[in-house]
């Protein structure tokens, strides 16, 4: 009898506080480059990302975010409807790419690689800055040479 009341209880607070109080202190984890679907319970007229260096968030229609870990770390997300009243508050965390990666040390130095099925080289903050900038540099001029922008190295 007891848990049928405390069960009553939640779901009065949880229909009476709104789909605020139903999404605070959920956080959302979401992998470093990579995108995650947010369903929300009332329509969205802004979303507010607290840091944007650690994640992205974009608006596929009034109900549905699109969530982009950019780079390890939590920030916040606030959510208001189009009278600006909060609709939802979240914790976003970005952790880094887990499967398939490993890291070689040298002395204190870092290089990372992602192992799927061969090992490459793949860029992560903290990696030997030479290293990341050389990998940087090569996927950028790969990018541009795949929408036509930059004519291929000979």
């Amino acid at each position: 009898m007891r848990t049928r009341t405390f069960m009553s209880a939640l779901i009065a607070l949880l229909v009476v506080a709104g789909p605020a109080a139903a999404l605070e202190g959920e956080s959302f984890v979401v992998t470093q480059d990579q995108a995650k679907l947010l369903r929300i319970a009332a329509p969205a007229a802004t979303v507010i990302i607290g840091n944007p260096a650690i994640a992205d968030a974009t608006m596929q229609d009034s109900q549905t975010l699109v969530i982009t870990g950019r780079s390890s770390g939590t920030t916040n997300l606030i959510i208001l409807d189009e009278a600006g009243e909060p609709v939802a508050e979240k914790l976003i965390s970005v952790q880094g790419p887990v499967e398939n990666n490993i890291s070689v040390y040298k002395g204190t130095t870092r290089f990372s690689f992602n192992c799927s099925p061969n090992c490459q080289p793949n860029v992560v903050p903290g990696d030997n800055p030479e290293f990341f900038g050389n990998i940087t540099a090569q996927n950028s001029t790969r990018t541009g040479v795949a929408a036509g922008n930059a004519a291929p190295v000979q």
